[in-house]
């Protein structure tokens, strides 16, 4: 797995807890399934979990998930 990779596997954990979860719950759920891959996967392994909020700002600038600012706090959201 590489950084690159987040966003899309951010998407489809998000789609699996019905479109719409909190941060440390899409983070236990993205753990949840990916912790063989992050393991094996060098420095990610210790930046992910800062990294996966870039990928959802990713989500967010191509309309993918819905705006920090309309979402409840700390609240992740397909669009």
């Amino acid at each position: 797995m590489t950084k690159s990779d987040l966003p899309n596997e951010l998407y489809i954990i998000l789609k699996t807890l019905g479109g719409r979860a909190t941060l440390l719950d899409a983070c236990k759920a993205f753990w949840g399934t990916h912790e063989n891959a992050l393991r094996s996967s060098g420095d990610l392994f210790y930046t992910w979990q800062y990294d996966i909020r870039w990928a959802a700002t990713n989500l967010r600038k191509s309309g993918k998930m819905i705006s920090a600012e309309i979402s409840p706090q700390s609240i992740w959201e397909l669009a």
